[in-house]
């Protein structure tokens, strides 16, 4: 087999395990998706795709990355969630990777609900209903964040795409 086409096929399992770092949080999305087309490039030749569009790609990459931190960070803020619960929420979504789908929409909820029941210390229902509003918000800045971060990666496709046909 031809080392290009086993390039461009790295390449391509770069961006795919790339799109699914957008909805997975132990894969670095954006920056497995600029890496693979940045290969894709790089075995080109850099013929079709030139550093224009590569600083444009690399610019979308850090975009993702902020918007990924803001939008958990602005949800969780928004509803007053204590730093246990972002934790809580981090570990909830490690933990939920284990169970498929449930376990990445629950996970993150529910571990923002432990966070703030615990830095609560408290079951009184006033308590209970600002957790589940914190874990409702945290949960809602998460789901933000994973559409704002897919779409950023679609954009990157369709940039890389435009770019080589042009």
């Amino acid at each position: 087999m031809h080392w290009t086409l086993l390039l461009y096929l790295f390449a391509a399992l770069l961006v795919l395990a790339g799109l699914a770092g957008t909805l997975l949080p132990v894969l670095p999305g954006a920056p497995l998706v600029l890496a693979g087309l940045l290969l894709a490039a790089w075995v080109d030749g850099f013929v079709h795709i030139g550093g224009w569009t590569l600083s444009l790609l690399a610019v979308l990459t850090i975009i993702s990355l902020i918007v990924d931190f803001w939008a958990t960070a602005h949800g969780a803020k928004r509803v007053g969630a204590s730093k246990l619960a972002m934790l809580g929420a981090t570990i909830g979504t490690l933990i939920g990777l284990f169970f498929a789908l449930p376990g990445l929409i629950l996970g993150p909820f529910l571990g923002a609900i432990a966070g703030e029941l615990l830095h609560q210390r408290s079951l009184h229902p006033n308590t209970l209903g600002h957790a589940g509003k914190v874990g409702a918000g945290t949960w809602l800045g998460i789901l933000l964040g994973t559409a704002l971060k897919l779409a950023l990666a679609f954009t990157m496709l369709g940039v890389f795409a435009l770019a080589w046909w042009l």
